[in-house]
C-alpha cells in the first residue's frame, strides 16, 4: 500500500474546492490530501506559519513536521526548493490549476512537472 501526503497552498477556507494559492510561503493555508493507492482517503487543512523576508525555511520545516511528502505549488524560488529537497519533499508545478481538486487530480494522473532549477522563479522569491 502506497501512502502519500500532499500539501497544496490554498485560499481560505481550504479544501478541494478552494483556489490554488500561487505563492506557497504566503498562502492562507494548506489543503492536506492523504492518498492511498491512488485514491484520496482524507482531506484537511493546515494553517500556514508566519513568513518573513529570508524565512523560506519556516514553511518548509512546518510542512515536513506534518509528514508532507509532496507539495503542489504555483511558484517557488531556488532557496525554498533546495530546502524541500533537503527535507525529502517532492515539489510539483500546479500553477495552471484553478482549484486544489484540479491540481491533485493532475498529480494523481502524472500530469504535473517536477520543479527544478530550470523552472523556479528568479531571485529566490516565492
Amino acid at each position: 500500500m502506497e501512502k502519500t501526503r500532499i500539501a497544496v497552498p490554498s485560499t481560505h477556507p481550504g479544501g478541494m474546492d478552494s483556489e490554488l494559492g500561487q505563492h506557497f510561503g504566503h498562502c492562507d493555508l494548506y489543503t492536506i490530501v492523504d492518498v492511498e493507492n491512488g485514491h484520496i482517503t482524507q482531506v484537511g487543512t493546515l494553517p500556514n506559519v508566519p513568513h518573513v523576508q529570508g524565512g523560506c525555511m519556516a514553511p518548509v520545516n512546518h510542512l515536513a513536521g506534518n509528514q508532507v511528502q509532496v507539495l503542489i505549488a504555483g511558484g517557488m524560488g531556488m532557496r525554498p526548493l533546495m530546502g524541500f529537497s533537503q527535507v525529502g519533499i517532492d515539489v510539483f508545478f500546479g500553477g495552471n490549476s484553478g482549484k486544489v481538486s484540479d491540481a491533485v487530480s493532475a498529480f494523481l494522473q502524472g500530469r504535473l512537472t517536477r520543479f527544478s532549477a530550470e523552472n523556479t522563479c528568479g531571485g529566490g522569491q516565492i
